[in-house]
């Protein structure tokens, strides 16, 4: 290095304070230097490779386009060299001495001068002087991203020789990052094209002087730059960004391979959506549905969201903006031209191309899933069982929720095995003329719907009532009010006359009872005051049943209010033990009801009608999944059993 040229010179600000800034407050994550430095040799190629297409030609033009990282843990050092456009002493001096100065920006502004100087002209922009697609592949906009190299270096050598021109002599930019920074002219031979930048590593960052976490920060940051990255002779970047190129030229093995090294899943996808969008806003977006189900309301609570690029280079791991949280179990990346970035590429400087992009991503994805839905109903039914759970929360997205509501999957009392599922539309093609309701019911599993006691109208009446096993399902029920003008309600909120309408259905009921006789009625009514009087407060009322069929009781909420399903939900989430206070409903056409009309018109205060009395509403609140004392209702029942066997034997005499 020749010390006669050497000029010592002040950065153009107060460089002091600003390096600090950027290097203590701006960036959070150390590693992102690699990222930067590795982004700024990409847009020298990009740039070299640009001016080659329009005809210029560099020196040495063998040499392949490519960035090589080593690592010197003697001298610990660690030397990044590109074979881009390099620069000139004037250069290093105007983009690496003055902060927030960028090189790409200018070379941008400049091709959209020139592009706006010929069409002034009439020229347009044909032939070699069209901008070609590496220009666009350009990272670095704001010109400080260098400076993060400050957080792991004490002194930093930038030696470049420029790839046009004249002037084909090196110089190497020196500075501690302190205050002032020098430039000299350089006598060695390396580099003969291009920039190489050697970061003399503190104390506190000799990790980064081991190949593994180089590697690491690369595949991490940088894995998909266009152009080799090699560390110490290794290349590091092998996999393509598969979402720049065309849908067609891209096999499903190769989606596979990109999927599986992308989320550490061992099965291929279920599913692939590889979108390219220009308007309203440019990018392109590689997205998985995976063919394993995830735990979003449990361990994998957070873990979910896309990977965010611009121009090839990671900007952030599991965006939430990209996606609502109805569709989080997507996988993939979407990688945008347009991406305005704030001083550091961490920070997004807009959010509102975030919510285009949000938005675009959505419908596609509906329409994706409709397509399926419509093609392919067992492809559809697979991806339901894995993600319905979480893509279920969709009610609350209004703008969407009448697509979203269609392709919502149910069990329901028509199909004849639980796996079975049905659509609302189906559900509505199979009712009454005069139906435009849809019913449901909530239970854990399909025996405890059909079994429920507010199903025997239903059944009775041959209506089909949709069953609902998750707790957030009544949720979404009431979230989407309505479909296509039809009610969603449950079968315990049914009025007496709300099926009156419709016929019964042949053989599904026991056989009707003998109807009483007017003075049994009048003794029926003083029984349910008995009953009440048994139970007291436990119960609001004790009324005769219309909607029962086979069962002798259920708990019915008052005035209509919430289903038994929907209450628990919320008393659990308002740590709220308390029993509610229901109607209790007889079926007075039911044996045991009838057995206990002759009970009460033999001995009014009968001890044995105390018992079922409580027996019933302990089974109703059994059925009801609110019974705190099993144990008493296991005692009563085995006392009526003695009593039962004792009577059978004496009548029988045994």
């Amino acid at each position: 290095m020749a010390e006669a040229g050497k000029k010592t010179r002040q950065f153009r600000a107060e460089v002091r304070k600003v390096l600090h800034i950027l290097t203590n407050s701006l960036y959070t994550n150390r590693e992102i230097f690699l990222r930067e430095l590795i982004s700024n040799a990409s847009d020298a190629l990009d740039k070299l490779r640009f001016r080659i297409s329009r005809g210029e030609k560099p020196r040495d033009t063998e040499l392949p386009l490519e960035i090589r990282i080593s690592i010197d843990k003697d001298a610990k050092t660690l030397t990044i060299a590109d074979t881009g456009t390099g620069m000139t002493a004037e250069e290093l001096a105007e983009n690496l001495g003055t902060i927030a100065k960028s090189g790409s920006e200018e070379f941008l502004a400049d091709l959209a001068a020139e592009a706006e100087t010929r069409k002034s002209k009439g020229n347009g922009t044909s032939g070699g002087e069209a901008e070609t697609p590496d220009a666009a592949n350009i990272i670095g906009r704001f010109g400080v991203g260098f400076y993060s190299v400050f957080m792991v270096a004490d002194k930093v050598e930038v030696t470049s020789r420029p790839a046009f021109g004249k002037d084909a002599a090196a110089h190497v930019w020196t500075s501690d990052g302190l205050g002032s920074y020098s430039i000299a002219p350089s006598d060695a031979a390396e580099p003969a094209r291009g920039t190489t930048v050697k970061a003399h590593l503190k104390d506190d960052a000799v990790e980064f002087l081991e190949k593994f976490r180089v590697e690491s920060a690369i595949r991490k940051h940088s894995a998909f730059v266009p152009f080799p990255v090699f560390v110490d002779g290794e290349r590091v970047n092998t996999q393509p960004a598969l979402w720049r190129e065309p849908k067609s030229a891209v096999s499903k093995e190769q989606y596979d391979n990109f999927y599986k090294s992308l989320t550490y899943d061992a099965k291929a996808p279920l599913d692939v959506l590889h979108i390219s969008v220009d308007v309203p806003v440019q990018f392109n977006a590689l997205l998985f549905i995976p063919d394993s189900a995830q735990d979003f309301f449990g361990a994998d609570r957070d873990f979910w969201g896309l990977d965010l690029y611009a121009r090839r280079v990671l900007i952030q791991n599991r965006n939430k903006e990209l996606i609502p949280e109805y569709l989080a179990f997507l996988k993939g990346v979407v990688d945008t031209e347009d991406l305005p970035l704030n001083i550091s590429r961490e920070t997004l400087q807009e959010n509102v191309l975030l919510r285009k992009i949000h938005q675009v991503i959505v419908k596609q994805t509906l329409s994706h899933l409709e397509k399926t839905a419509r093609d392919d109903a067992e492809r559809y039914n697979r991806f339901w069982r894995l993600h319905g759970k979480v893509f279920k929360l969709g009610y609350h997205d209004y703008p969407n929720r009448e697509r979203i509501s269609a392709l919502l999957r149910f069990n329901s009392s028509s199909l004849p095995e639980a796996e079975l599922l049905t659509s609302l539309d189906e559900y509505m093609s199979r009712a009454p003329r005069s139906q435009k309701t849809f019913w449901y019911v909530a239970a854990p599993n399909r025996e405890a719907a059909r079994l429920n006691p507010h199903m025997e109208l239903f059944r009775k009446k041959g209506i089909e009532v949709l069953y609902l096993f998750e707790p957030v399902d009544e949720f979404v029920m009431e979230g989407i009010g309505k479909y296509k003008e039809w009610d969603f309600k449950s079968v315990e909120s049914a009025a007496d006359d709300a099926l009156s309408a419709f016929e019964d259905k042949e053989g599904e009921s026991r056989e009707a009872a003998a109807p009483l006789t007017e003075e049994d009625n009048a003794t029926f009514d003083d029984l349910l005051r008995r009953m009440k009087e048994i139970l007291g407060d436990r119960v609001t009322d004790v009324r005769v049943s219309h909607r029962l069929a086979d069962s002798p009781v259920v708990l019915v909420s008052p005035d209509g209010g919430l289903s038994s399903s929907m209450e628990k939900l919320l008393k659990v989430m308002q740590k709220d033990d308390s029993l509610p206070v229901k109607v209790l409903e007889v079926n007075r056409d039911h044996p045991l009801l009838r057995s206990m009309l002759r009970i009460y018109k033999a001995d009014a205060q009968d001890r044995t009608l105390a018992e079922m009395t409580q027996g019933l509403f302990d089974a109703a609140l059994l059925l009801d999944g609110y019974l705190k004392d099993p144990q008493a209702l296991a005692a009563r029942a085995n006392k009526l059993l003695e009593e039962a066997a004792a009577w059978y034997t004496e009548v029988r005499k045994i």
